[in-house]
């Protein structure tokens, strides 16, 4: 295990330009070798960027659906095993890597039809560098580029998550009582992503996990009756605290678009699959449009508990070395456990993240507008 010794000095943070440093191989007293991602440790530049503009998705699962044998880029695997009946599989034997077109329209295919898929063995795809990682999630739609969150320096579009003993470019809550937040990433666009891809480059040797719910059968363990009224709702989705986070210095102080705030409708259904899922999470989901706070409130802590507490909804990942997650942001929801702060280790993970559609109502002809 490769221990990352990095700095980022206050003078960098308060230019708004940083960037998280190797200190020199001296002062490290040859211990350890040198990182070998320190060219995808966070940076955080000055750039800003406009509002993001709508664009036209098409989910490449949709491709997949005409193929012979829509599974058939697992034909090489030596193991596939679902983690639970409701969500996730795990493979060992597949190099994402070597994947053409066609296998990549499968993978976006068999994730939304499982939520949730973990490589195992996939140092080619990682080594392969933020070049390749740009190519990879552009099949699958429109990079996203985070308002907040450090990257690689000059491929803004590759989202980096680091934490040490000493600091962490998260965004995480410090004074609750479990930095567990459930959350579907950057639910406030307009357009919020899609098949997403993420892996770790440098990992505690135990915790550090990752939780995911599949927000299909969390909607399903609900009574006929009030998913019928649910599918009637919208809510609101902010960016506001997230933004006003960095802005307050934290997590590298930087917020590179202004915030937004958009509309979805409380259960979204899946382009390609058609399943129904429940789209709030406590993270971004602030009320729910046209009812009172009182009422909202209740519906929405209810529907956080529900999540919450739905473990035979759930699946935790271990992170093992050369491990890759891809997972349908549209259908579920995760957390990273921060278990691991006094071990001292970094846990420096990366995500390419491809925006997909506005949110496609449940309820036929459902109005968005506020």
């Amino acid at each position: 295990m490769t221990t990352i010794i990095a700095s980022v000095t206050e003078a960098e943070q308060g230019h708004g330009v940083a960037t998280l440093k190797l200190r020199p191989q001296e002062e490290n007293k040859g211990e350890e070798p040198p990182y070998k991602y320190a060219h995808l440790l966070p940076h955080f530049s000055a750039d800003r960027y406009p509002p993001l503009t709508p664009f036209e998705h098409v989910d490449p699962g949709h491709r997949a659906l005409s193929h012979p044998n829509p599974r058939s880029f697992l034909d090489s695997a030596s193991s596939v095993d679902e983690l639970t009946p409701h969500l996730g599989t795990e493979v060992v034997g597949v190099n994402l890597a070597e994947l053409d077109s066609a296998g990549r329209d499968q993978v976006a295919l068999e994730v939304a039809r499982r939520g949730l898929m973990v490589f195992r063995d996939q140092e080619d795809f990682i080594d392969r560098g933020p070049e390749f990682y740009r190519e990879w999630g552009s099949h699958f739609g429109r990079l996203h580029i985070h308002p907040t969150s450090g990257h690689p320096e000059g491929f803004p579009e590759i989202h980096l998550v680091y934490r040490d003993l000493k600091k962490s470019f998260n965004f995480e809550y410090d004074d609750a009582v479990t930095p567990t937040v459930w959350h579907s990433d950057v639910s406030y666009e307009l357009q919020p992503p899609g098949l997403t891809t993420f892996f770790l480059l440098a990992q505690p040797k135990s915790g550090g996990d990752t939780l995911f719910t599949s927000q299909v059968s969390t909607l399903k363990k609900l009574s006929p009756q009030f998913v019928a009224f649910l599918r009637t709702l919208k809510a609101l989705h902010s960016g506001f605290e997230q933004a006003e986070f960095s802005r307050g210095g934290r997590r590298g102080g930087t917020v590179r678009r202004e915030p937004v705030e958009h509309i979805h409708p409380v259960i979204r259904k899946h382009p390609v699959t058609g399943e129904e899922a429940l789209y709030v999470n406590r993270q971004f989901t602030r009320r729910i449009i046209g009812l009172k706070r009182e009422e909202s409130a209740a519906i929405l802590n209810f529907l956080y508990d529900h999540i919450d507490r739905s473990p035979d909804n759930q699946v935790r990942i271990r992170w093992r070395p050369n491990t890759v997650v891809l997972w349908d942001n549209r259908i579920t929801a995760h957390s990273a456990i921060i278990d691991f702060k006094e071990s001292g280790e970094a846990r420096h993970g990366a995500r390419i993240t491809p925006q997909a559609e506005r949110p496609i109502p449940a309820l036929d002809g459902l109005d968005l507008s506020l």
